[in-house]
């Protein structure tokens, strides 16, 4: 075979090399440019197939010991209210709470104490923080991908307003945080009032080790109930 055979064979061969790796090559293009885009519609939709499924979620599988109690909490209570009240500590697996953030529509139920359940259908407060109103730091947290997927939008002034059988407290955030997952100062129990909402740094993949939130400063505190003199 003379030289420019052998070149022509050369090219044919890099021809069909460049025909079979180009397509896969722009395949993985496509794929790379897909998921940054389609991450958030999917984050949107597991908030609201949460959210229309609660009912079918509110039980906890057999077995499981846990008695998940849903109450009716009012965020239009009309009656007598004091500026100082009788805080109600709940049980856990208690609804406690409605969490209300205007500034991103959001209204989701608080869960006293901490667990898988509890966090595909609510937000959850832990038991070692504080119940809102009675002083101290109460934290909340809430999974990215459902009820805190837009807990990020949450700006420095923004309202939010937690309302309990036993009063409506309302906060401001003062803070934006960031922290890894066994960093623990922001969530610790505190002397100051306060409010504390965090949720997982969205990952693409795996889960991550960043906690983001906000912390909150009492601006209203409205009791049902007048404190009985000691």
């Amino acid at each position: 075979m003379n030289s420019k055979d052998k070149t022509k064979d050369s090219q044919q061969y890099m021809g069909r090399t460049v025909q079979i790796i180009l397509p896969l090559l722009i395949l993985v293009l496509c794929i790379g440019i897909a998921i940054p885009v389609l991450i958030r519609p999917y984050e949107k939709l597991s908030a609201f197939t949460n959210i229309a499924f609660m009912d079918n979620m509110k039980n906890p599988p057999a077995g499981s010991g846990l008695e998940i109690v849903n109450n009716e909490i009012s965020t239009t209570h009309s009656g007598e209210t004091f500026t100082e009240g009788e805080v109600v500590i709940p049980v856990f697996g208690e609804q406690y709470a409605m969490l209300e953030i205007e500034s991103i529509d959001l209204s989701v139920p608080v869960y006293w104490g901490s667990n898988a359940e509890l966090l595909e259908i609510g937000a959850v407060q832990t038991t070692s923080s504080t119940a809102a109103g009675s002083g101290g730091n109460a934290v909340i947290d809430a999974h990215v991908n459902t009820f805190f997927n837009e807990l990020h939008k949450v700006k420095k002034g923004d309202k939010v307003t937690l309302y309990t059988n036993y009063g409506r407290f309302t906060y401001e955030v003062s803070e934006k945080i960031e922290f890894d997952a066994d960093d623990k100062k922001y969530i610790l129990p505190a002397k100051e009032e306060k409010l504390t909402l965090y949720t997982c740094e969205m990952q693409v993949f795996g889960s991550s080790k960043k906690r983001t939130g906000v912390v909150c400063k009492p601006v209203e505190m409205v009791y049902y109930n007048q404190k009985e003199a000691e």
